[in-house]
């Protein structure tokens, strides 16, 4: 647990009631679990009434018992094992209806990172990428797809695009070595963060690059290093990251980076339609089997 809320839990329990010093015990000792229970689940669980898991919120400073459990989530986020996480996502999602709860989990992030998500920082994202002499684009661990996607359409639009191989950390910063003031350095983490990714926003912000980072909350080491920082909400579910907000919020900077280079583009687009159709790489519709 975070030392903040351990301390505010360890300084009080001596003047709980008898019930709230349950719940203390409990979260405590079954962080894990009781990050995503309701008042009613966990108060069930402890054997106390919901009523007492809500003063007992209030009781430790927080609004109610939502702020205290999204204070318990956030601290998590970064310590589950994969372990953890699968027994996590077990008692969260329905056996009966796993695909409506997965996607309304991934709405719920959509809708979340629309309202967190900063206007003001997402277009400064696009004036460092669409103004940076060379991009740098690294994904660690499954946020590396995203780095694929976002540097496959980058190249499409600008003619410097990178898109580091984050297997091996002293690799990683090897392929950074010419990284400059000119440079953009996109850098994608989501819990668990991976050193990797951590090590080369610290290595891009030593060499005044600017950076942005796409993560899912502010005190994100990621965004540390960052100029810019880009918040997308992810999800675990079981030992899968659910990435729906954040390629959602690179599919917008695809977009605003197109429309901010339309006429290059477009002439992009249409050399690479005669060599696509020279060369037979999609279907045409004539072939297509009805």
């Amino acid at each position: 647990m975070s030392n903040s809320l351990f301390n505010t839990i360890h300084s009080g329990y001596p003047e709980f009631s008898k019930g709230q010093k349950l719940i203390a015990k409990y979260i405590s000792e079954n962080y894990d679990k009781a990050a995503f229970m309701t008042a009613s689940k966990l108060g069930k669980t402890v054997g106390v009434s919901e009523s007492t898991v809500v003063r007992f919120a209030t009781e430790l400073g927080y609004d109610g018992y939502p702020a205290l459990q999204k204070a318990i989530q956030e601290m998590i986020r970064n310590r589950l094992t994969s372990v953890q996480r699968i027994d996590v996502a077990c008692s969260r999602i329905n056996d009966d209806n796993v695909l409506g709860s997965v996607l309304g989990t991934d709405v719920e992030k959509l809708r979340r990172t629309m309202e967190e998500t900063s206007k003001e920082n997402f277009d400064k994202a696009v004036e460092m990428i669409c103004s940076a002499k060379r991009i740098y684009i690294l994904g660690a661990r499954s946020a590396e797809a995203l780095a694929v996607f976002l540097g496959y359409y980058l190249k499409l639009i600008f003619k410097d695009v990178v898109v580091i191989d984050p297997s091996n950390e002293s690799d990683t910063l090897a392929q950074m070595m010419h990284v400059d003031s000119e440079a953009c350095v996109i850098g994608i983490s989501f819990p668990r963060y991976c050193n990797s990714a951590i090590a080369a926003l610290r290595f891009a912000n030593t060499k005044s690059a600017n950076i942005i980072a796409i993560t899912d909350s502010l005190s994100s080491p990621l965004a540390q290093h960052a100029k810019c920082s880009l918040i997308a909400k992810s999800d675990m579910l079981s030992i899968v990251d659910s990435l729906v907000a954040p390629m959602s919020l690179i599919n917008a900077l695809i977009v605003a980076a197109i429309k901010r280079n339309q006429a290059e583009v477009s002439e992009t687009f249409r050399q690479l339609e005669a060599i696509w159709d020279e060369y037979d790489i999609y279907q045409k519709p004539e072939e297509a089997v009805e």
